[in-house]
């Protein structure tokens, strides 16, 4: 697998989400427990070094799941995780983005994994619960890099995050990586990606399918066809292909699926695929 950093930490670019190893909606224990370990394990063993979670998914659940599977962890072994979010009792997801808050939410994560620090912490953004939103970050930041200074963070991280706020981010403190929805259809924020490579700094997109019509669903499993791939590893191999910064964490609580994903890391999109795929975006 090909590598980047995330600050002073390196990691293969095809790494592991594990969102989906809590229940339905991301909420409760996953269906098979076993299965859920299974694939983290599994994950490590063929090379993912990076895995991306938060103590809000479950609320608890895959934090405790990846200590349970994983702990003590490999030296190499980089976990991402997020605050500024909380679960109701009706699994809605509601902001919790005050200092105290996001103070509670780092001892939480840390107590779950395990961990003494935390290698990267993303403050997720919850101006709109749906997408980015313009509005001050100051404050957020600002206890991250508290915290940082007293050892319980070692790197920050942005989600859902715009280009302007990423920029006021980086005025308060050093960021290693910045977490948004992007994919094949889903591109504003094309020139943040740009950005961010020319400043060493990581992308690192989410619904790597989000927000495709069916004739775009349809032109991607044509080409995936043409490739003897499956769409989901057409999908990723673009983004890989997109920009060296870009670090994947597709998520499934399925071994087979698993597998699939990262054999993503193996595919090399042929010139005329690329250009096929990037008029996907424009397609109707």
């Amino acid at each position: 697998m090909t590598s980047y950093q995330l600050g002073d930490l390196k990691v293969n670019r095809m790494g592991y989400g594990a969102m989906q190893l809590a229940g339905p909606h991301v909420f409760g224990p996953p269906k098979n427990r076993e299965e859920a370990l299974a694939v983290l394990r599994e994950a490590v063993e063929s090379g993912v070094n990076h895995i991306d979670t938060s103590d809000f998914y479950g609320p608890h659940i895959t934090n405790q799941l990846i200590r349970e599977a994983l702990h003590p962890y490999q030296d190499d072994l980089v976990i991402v995780t997020k605050i500024g979010a909380r679960r109701g009792d009706d699994a809605s997801w509601q902001p919790a983005q005050s200092p105290a808050e996001l103070e509670a939410a780092v001892h939480d994560n840390l107590r779950n994994l395990g961990l003494e620090r935390l290698d990267v912490v993303n403050m997720r953004l919850m101006f709109d619960v749906m997408g980015p939103a313009e509005g001050d970050i100051e404050a957020h930041i600002s206890t991250l890099a508290a915290l940082q200074q007293r050892g319980l963070v070692r790197h920050i991280g942005l989600s859902n995050a715009t280009a302007k706020q990423v920029q006021q981010a980086r005025a308060i403190a050093p960021i290693v990586c910045v977490q948004n929805q992007y994919n094949l259809v889903h591109r504003h924020d094309d020139a943040l990606v740009d950005e961010l490579a020319q400043a060493g700094i990581a992308y690192v997109p989410f619904f790597p399918l989000g927000g495709f019509s069916p004739l775009q669903s349809d032109l991607l499993a044509q080409v995936a066809a043409e490739l003897d791939a499956t769409p989901m590893q057409t999908a990723l191999a673009w983004l890989l292909q997109r920009s060296p910064n870009i670090l994947l964490i597709p998520g499934t609580s399925s071994r087979v699926h698993l597998r699939q994903n990262l054999a993503a890391d193996k595919l090399v999109l042929p010139e005329q695929a690329v250009r096929t795929l990037n008029s996907v975006f424009t397609s109707a």
